[in-house]
């Protein structure tokens, strides 16, 4: 299990891997949107994470890394699991389905928000005036955010609050991660995150969308944007993000992940056409600004190099 670091700025060896992250997610925002336009969320979803799951498994063992989870600590993995995958899945698919992409995107990457109101209550984190600059940035974004979904839905806001909800519980998850650790490396973590948490999205789609479904029928963009997920969403992203949340300290690590929604936004303006409003370009400044509370060293860091 990696150890946290103890700074409050992001981890500067990690920086490539966030890059990587960032662009890897944000451009899945107007991908996701895509399948769905043709996929069920629940088929997209339990494809999604089967693949993800041999995949992480295979490289895990192949890389002769422990698989076995320690004795003692499958409860904590189950609860980190549905909290962790199966919460932010069931959430932000079905609230992707109700909205612009990427607006969607830029809600959903408010997790540090409730990260950073979390991480000082269960895990003792020092909320520091950077730290809390950067919540009411995020903050604010959100707020900018709402306020024109609830005009635009005529006071029935259900996808914007699908998506935040999936962003608490993405949020809750992280800390959990951090608060009850379970000793494994971070791919076979990750994959049997995935495991558990692909068999509450099965039954939903059994019970909701139907229990068969042929992926072949879709016609070239979705079907691209399916194997898009697979290898890069799943397969290297959550890896990716499970790294760095074991590694820097949860306030750092969720908003250091705020340039996600950036990516997300202008890409969906580029493959679907989406024209923002003035208020995703001013929740786009406030984000940025707060990704510049974690991502800048302080003062004293620069000194003492």
């Amino acid at each position: 299990m990696e150890r946290a670091e103890s700074s409050q700025t992001f981890p500067p060896h990690l920086i490539g891997l966030l890059a990587a992250l960032t662009l890897g997610w944000g451009l899945n925002w107007p991908v996701m949107k895509t399948v769905l336009s043709e996929m069920a969320p629940m088929h997209f979803r339990t494809l999604c994470f089967v693949f993800g799951i041999v995949g992480l498994f295979t490289i895990a063992r192949t890389s002769g890394l422990r698989l076995r989870v320690p004795d003692g600590q499958w409860p904590r993995l189950i609860a980190i699991a549905l909290v962790n995958m199966t919460g932010w899945n069931i959430l932000v698919i079905y609230g992707l389905r109700l909205m612009a992409s990427g607006r969607a995107a830029i809600l959903g990457f408010t997790m540090p928000v409730w990260s950073a109101m979390l991480s000082p209550w269960l895990l003792r984190e020092r909320f520091t005036r950077r730290r809390a600059l950067g919540v009411v940035l995020g903050f604010s974004g959100m707020l900018l955010l709402l306020g024109s979904e609830i005009r635009a839905l005529e006071h029935s806001p259900l996808g914007a609050m699908l998506v935040i909800g999936g962003a608490f519980t993405w949020a809750l998850g992280t800390v959990m991660m951090k608060r009850w650790p379970v000793d494994l490396p971070t791919s076979p973590f990750t994959a049997w995150q995935m495991v558990i948490g692909v068999i509450p999205l099965f039954l939903l789609a059994l019970l909701e969308e139907g229990g068969s479904f042929n992926p072949f029928v879709l016609s070239l963009w979705p079907m691209l944007g399916v194997f898009y997920n697979i290898c890069v969403a799943f397969n290297f992203c959550y890896w990716a993000w499970t790294k760095i949340a074991l590694v820097a300290p949860v306030g750092v690590s969720s908003l250091a992940v705020m340039m996600v929604p950036v990516v997300g936004v202008f890409s969906s303006m580029v493959l679907l056409r989406e024209v923002p409003q003035w208020q995703d370009y001013a929740a786009l400044v406030l984000v940025v600004a707060a990704l510049s509370t974690v991502l800048i060293p302080q003062r004293s860091a620069l000194s003492s190099v």
